[in-house]
């Protein structure tokens, strides 16, 4: 719900409003009162001050009010409410997220793997408001966090509650192909005319029941890009871990990355192959991809507005006639 005043401009008069107020005061100092002679001053000593001369202030605080309403009339008080007509399909893309326990990795400082890209995939999610997206897991299997939504808000709330898969308590492993497949069946029955899957991983497929040259060859069959983006730094990295008596410590642990199998993906698929060693990487990953797969969107904003004019002119033209009626009346003044 939007407000404005359609002349703003015209609210400047209510500058005068406390002039006009005290007008009637500056008067009656500038005046010079007539001269009566007393026989007896005690005539004049304790005058009586009834109601209807207490009362007189009132109307000309009637006659400010009346003024200000005007005022505010003429100056156009609005409310309006935006409509947006969308013309034109998005792009349906299915996020593939690797959550096997290597991501908890801690090259990606201050934070691990796993929530470094969820920060960043958040922030691609947010640059594109009119894309359906859909949000894929995978460890030793791989299963759906949400189905393709516009409902934005959503899908962040479930990608900020994804965790580890040994912090959900599922089976440890990285099963790439499961998870290129499940992203595929997600988009397989989208009328898009772009279908993308965004698969990040920091291992090597040793999981599953489906290869992942097979899932992305059956991807090409559904005319489906796959950008594969693989993550983490070369050689020794930190790794949180847990000793025989429920201790974490982090030890150095090698790096393994396929990086050849996702190379093959991308090619076979008609997408690309990037490799992200820090977080800065990653948002420029993200950002590149965001720039390529563009919509196809044309929006329409409108506002329609409502006048609210007519709510301070009826009571400004009521004030004026009981304001009217009272001086001539009540507080009439005798010659």
């Amino acid at each position: 719900m939007n407000f404005r005043f359609e002349s703003p401009w015209i609210l400047s008069l209510l500058l005068l409003l406390p002039l006009l107020a005290a007008w009637p005061y500056f008067t009656k100092q500038w005046a010079k009162p007539a001269a009566l002679r007393y026989a007896d001053v005690k005539m004049i000593a304790k005058p009586v001050a009834s109601w209807r001369l207490l009362g007189q202030p009132l109307l000309a605080l009637a006659r400010v009010t009346i003024i200000g309403l005007v005022i505010l009339a003429l100056a156009r008080p609005q409310t309006g409410q935006a409509r947006e007509i969308i013309n034109g399909k998005g792009v349906d893309i299915a996020l593939a997220l690797d959550i096997s326990g290597s991501i908890a990795s801690l090259d990606f400082q201050p934070q691990n793997r796993l929530e470094a890209a969820k920060g960043v995939i958040g922030d691609f999610v947010q640059e594109r408001p009119y894309d359906e997206i859909g949000l894929v897991v995978f460890a030793q299997n791989a299963f759906n966090q949400s189905p393709p939504t516009t409902d934005h808000e959503v899908l962040q709330r479930l990608l900020a509650q994804t965790k580890l898969a040994t912090d959900l308590g599922i089976d440890d492993g990285t099963a790439i192909g499961m998870g290129l497949a499940n992203a595929g069946n997600m988009l397989k029955d989208s009328s898009a005319e772009s279908k993308v899957i965004i698969l990040l991983t920091d291992g090597v497929n040793n999981a599953g029941q489906i290869d992942p040259i097979t899932a992305a060859e059956a991807a090409k069959s559904l005319g489906i890009k796959v950008y594969t983006i693989g993550m983490g730094k070369p050689g020794q990295v930190p790794v949180p871990v847990q000793d025989i008596f429920g201790r974490q410590q982090v030890v150095m642990q090698e790096s393994t990355l396929d990086e050849a199998t996702l190379q093959k993906i991308a090619q076979i698929t008609g997408g690309r192959y990037y490799r992200a060693v820090d977080s800065q990487d990653l948002q420029k990953i993200y950002g590149e991809i965001n720039s390529l797969e563009q919509s196809n969107i044309q929006i329409e904003r409108y506002t329609r507005y409502r006048e609210w004019a007519v709510w301070l002119l009826v009571p400004a033209l009521l004030l004026l006639l009981a304001e009217l009626i009272l001086r001539k009346t009540v507080f009439r003044r005798l010659p």
